[in-house]
């Protein structure tokens, strides 16, 4: 009998520590870099990820190639309506442990911090027309933790540009970390979608007039200013409150491309200032599409991946981990 008993004891203990494996949370995750969007269904396709592995030239005059390619075994999937994407995106979120800053629609922000006060963290950008006083209020009541996404880039304009510089000494004296966009946007974006877009001010060399003029201001480079790695590096190694993400190029280059620059960052030793992010948009299968090319990245260890994923936005943004347990 007492054998018995010691047996079915074992077993209890057995299924309970099974159990509680099943129902543990994943390691957190911080992604820094998410749009808040509303979704236009007339515009909402599906899309193969690294779909700028073959970005073909186009003819003056004639019909210019789409860059959004579909040719692929697994398209992710487009949300189909507002509803549909917070949805999928927060059902994501909370499955895989995953807390993300998002910017974008203000009512959309607002719907989705209501739902998911824990997993969302509102960014803030330079509207058009927003005074420096509107934004410092905007800044000042605690809905907004974050400045970004600022792309100024997208107009022909330096990050130095002096029409940018109140907005940035408001987020300095508020402690705001800011996030800047530097880095390509994809095949033929100056002539093709976006005329005003300049390569040259995507240059990280760029931001090193804004760092001196505000010296205890936190930035992180959005897209790691992709494809120029040398002058990221260098950047990065004058300014040690610089860090990067790799949101955007990490799930539309190549992944040879990718993980070329991703080595390039780590073996120059900045890989406690690398953020995860993804510039998800209206692909919810976005996240665990770019968690799987950390996670597959046989040059990471354990430790260095977990910085990406989680220790350095820690850090960067200066946040009490606990809360994210």
């Amino acid at each position: 009998m007492r054998n018995l008993v010691l047996a079915f004891t074992l077993a209890l203990t057995t299924l309970s520590s099974i159990k509680a494996q099943e129902t543990k949370k994943p390691k957190p995750i911080i992604d820094v870099h998410v749009h808040a969007m509303k979704i236009n269904p007339a515009f909402s396709g599906d899309l193969c990820p690294w779909f700028l592995s073959n970005m073909p030239g186009a003819i003056p005059g004639k019909p210019a190639p789409s860059f959004i390619d579909t040719d692929c075994a697994h398209p992710l999937k487009a949300a189909k309506s507002d509803e549909d994407f917070q949805q999928q995106l927060l059902a994501t979120a909370e499955r895989l442990n995953i807390t993300f800053v998002a910017s974008g629609d203000a009512e959309v922000l607002h719907r989705w911090k209501k739902a998911a006060p824990e997993r969302v963290i509102p960014s803030i950008g330079v509207a058009p027309g927003m005074s420096v006083e509107a934004f410092e209020d905007s800044l000042s009541n605690g809905f907004y933790q974050v400045m970004g996404e600022i792309a100024p880039q997208y107009q022909g304009k330096s990050p130095a540009d002096m029409s940018l510089d109140e907005y940035f000494a408001v987020a300095e004296k508020l402690g705001i970390p800011v996030g800047i966009h530097m880095g390509t946007g994809g095949n033929g974006m100056a002539n093709l979608t976006q005329p005003n877009y300049r390569a040259s001010m995507g240059n990280p060399f760029l931001l090193e007039d804004v760092l001196a003029r505000h010296p205890n201001l936190k930035i992180w480079v959005m897209h790691a200013g992709y494809p120029m790695i040398d002058e990221m590096i260098a950047l990065m190694g004058a300014n040690a409150y610089v860090y990067v993400d790799l949101a955007g190029f990490i799930w539309s280059y190549p992944l040879e491309e990718i993980h070329m620059y991703l080595r390039r960052l780590v073996q120059a030793g900045f890989g406690k200032r690398i953020l995860y992010g993804t510039d998800l948009m209206m692909w919810p299968e976005l996240l665990e599409t770019s968690i799987g090319v950390i996670e597959n990245a046989n040059y990471l260890s354990e430790d260095q991946k977990r910085d990406i994923f989680f220790n350095n936005a820690i850090r960067f943004f200066d946040w009490d981990p606990k809360k994210f347990e």
